[in-house]
């Protein structure tokens, strides 16, 4: 089974996931996003891999045809870095994170690619998936073997130590 994480911005999807990563006994590899930020406000968005490997996949200074509101969007980060993760993480049997399937990754074609073939797969796949309408993320949440979880401010806590049950350790 693989579960992804919905919700409103801000409720705290990246860290519950952050949590349950920290937790897992079995080894993850994949990526997480976090906030870039300048004088504390988000300028973009820095992609980090559980191997160590980071780089900037949005920023409000990229000049980018790919854009989500004020941020360009930097594919090829994406590609290098995340695509190249989630294939490792396939290769070794490990459980896949991806944070997360999102307006700013689908612009690429490879990380829908590597998506579907880590839903396929064997592994187990553990992600946050945008709540708002797109056509691949619709499809992704009516497959048979996606769970989704809706996380809010109430229940976050209580999903790690499900997830920690649901998922091979």
């Amino acid at each position: 089974m693989n579960y992804l994480l919905t919700g409103l911005p801000k409720v705290g999807k990246t860290t519950l996931l952050k949590k349950v990563i920290e937790k897992l006994k079995k080894q993850a590899g994949g990526f997480y996003t976090e906030e870039i930020k300048e004088d504390n406000v988000r300028v973009g968005f820095m992609i980090v891999t559980l191997s160590g490997r980071k780089g900037i996949l949005s920023h409000k200074d990229f000049k980018s045809k790919f854009r989500v509101g004020k941020y360009g969007v930097g594919i090829n980060t994406l590609d290098k870095i995340g695509v190249k993760e989630i294939e490792e993480a396939l290769a070794q049997k490990k459980i896949i994170v991806i944070d997360e399937i999102g307006k700013m990754e689908l612009f690429s074609k490879r990380f829908q690619d590597i998506v579907w073939r880590a839903l396929d797969s064997k592994n187990p796949v553990l992600g946050t998936i945008m709540a708002v309408k797109h056509p691949f993320g619709d499809k992704v949440k009516k497959r048979s073997d996606v769970k989704i979880l809706e996380v809010t401010r109430k229940n976050r806590d209580e999903l790690v130590d499900l997830l920690l049950k649901e998922l091979p350790s």
